[in-house]
Order: structure tokens, then sequence, then C-alpha cells
């Protein structure tokens, strides 16, 4: 989940080579979106994750345990994903060419070639369970294996990227009908990207 906030970095080309480190706004990782759409619930509307580990240990965030879908939409809606990479400049959250749109998350939440396989759904055990039943369907227990995530990446060639960062997190269910229910899902993962002095 933070590995299009990272992607930002690793995509950008540039003439020199520099290591830089995300610095987290927030100790829970997860914050509300600071301009959700009425009616937006928050991360913890989505997943129940008592049973779920966040541990940052200097540069690496350690996952560990299952979180349990508990969003109030059906077994039969189409879930729409929308992740979106912003930067703060000039006192405005200013879009970045970094986004990614998936109009039928489910069938594609195992696709290798997506962002949020190689550093998510990759992750989870009970893979033909999940196929099946996806986040829409409540109390459906997302497995997971022990990960890591990374903060620090060493030798990027880019311009100077310094600065604020959030990516926006929004998951939208749409009735058989087609239309989508009010209850979107709404997240943020907000941070400092800083040069490693060398």
């Amino acid at each position: 989940m933070l590995g299009p906030l990272f992607l930002l970095i690793a995509g950008v080309s540039g003439s020199w080579a520099a290591d830089y480190e995300l610095l987290l706004e927030d100790p829970d990782i997860v914050s509300p979106c600071t301009e959700p759409a009425p009616g937006s619930l928050h991360f913890a509307d989505l997943f129940n994750m008592d049973d779920f580990v966040f541990q940052q240990d200097a540069d690496i965030i350690r996952l560990n345990g299952n979180l349990t879908s508990i969003w109030d939409v059906q077994p039969t809606d189409r879930i729409s994903a929308r992740f979106s990479t912003m930067h703060f400049e000039r006192g405005n959250w200013e879009p970045t060419v970094f986004s990614v749109f998936t109009p039928d998350f489910c069938s594609m939440m195992f696709d290798e070639e997506r962002y949020w396989f190689k550093y998510w759904t990759s992750f989870i055990s009970n893979r033909e369970e999940i196929e099946e039943k996806c986040i829409r369907t409540r109390g459906t227990v997302l497995v997971h294996i022990p990960f890591d995530f990374r903060l620090f990446i060493r030798n990027i060639s880019a311009p100077n990227i310094k600065g604020r960062y959030k990516l926006v997190s929004v998951f939208e269910a749409f009735d058989e009908n087609d239309i989508r229910r009010q209850n979107s899902i709404c997240f943020e993962i907000r941070g400092e990207v800083d040069k490693v002095k060398k």
C-alpha cells in the first residue's frame, strides 16, 4: 500500500544518483483523507485490524497478521480503486503524474503487473478464497505472510524530489445497476521524502 509513493521516486529520471528515505507523518501509517468525498469512510471502516501489526524498525515497516473485511457493501458489487500521489507545493496539494486506477479492483487484485501485487497482495496466503470473495464480502479474512516494506531506496537517478507527499487511496463500490454506493473508502499515507546525506 505504500508502494506507489515510492514508485514516484523510482520513476523519475534525471542526471545524478542519490539515496532517499520516507519519513512517515502518522505513526499509524494511514490517516483520514484531508478532502474526502461526502459520505466517505476511513481505512478502519474497510478492515478490522485487531489481528494485524504495523511495526516500524528504523527504515523498515514490518507487517504481519490478518485483515478482516468489514466494509458494508455487497458481495456482488464492483469495486473500483484509485491511488494518486500528490506533492505539497506552495501551500497546496498538487497532483503528480503517478496515479493508478482500476474500475474492477477485485479482478485485478492478484495481477502480477500491478503495483499493489508487488507491495501487498503477493503476501496474501489465502489467495483462492480472496479471488472469490475479494474485499467486498464482509467477514472475509485476508491472511498475510509476514513481510517488510523499506522506507529507504538507494542510488536513484532523479532531480531533487525532496518534499512532502501523500498517497491518496479511494475504493468505491457499485451495485448491480452500476450505481455508486455512498460509503466509499478514502485514506492517505503522508510523509516527507528527503535525500540521505552521505
